[in-house]
């Protein structure tokens, strides 16, 4: 039998993907796996730690700070990397 790999969190009821392009990699987001709850699946929790980053500001799921974080405009926020 062979076995397929599924990515975290992934199920029939989770929404796919909508962008295929990928997020820039920031220094200031912090992203966190949540465990499934109940009728909740397992994915990925954004927050963004600007500027000072005692104080996180939450995004909500990784598709919905895609968004948000593609229209940042601080000048050295994204790693070097990224760019």
């Amino acid at each position: 039998m062979a076995l397929v790999p599924r990515p975290f969190g992934a199920s029939p009821k989770q929404l796919p993907v909508v962008s295929g392009t990928p997020l820039r990699r920031c220094t200031y987001r912090r992203v966190t796996a949540v465990a499934a709850s109940g009728s909740e699946p397992a994915g990925y929790e954004v927050a963004c730690m600007f500027p000072d980053r005692r104080r996180a500001i939450p995004l909500g799921d990784v598709e919905r700070a895609r968004p948000i974080c593609a229209s940042c405009t601080y000048q050295g926020i994204f790693r070097a990397d990224s760019d």
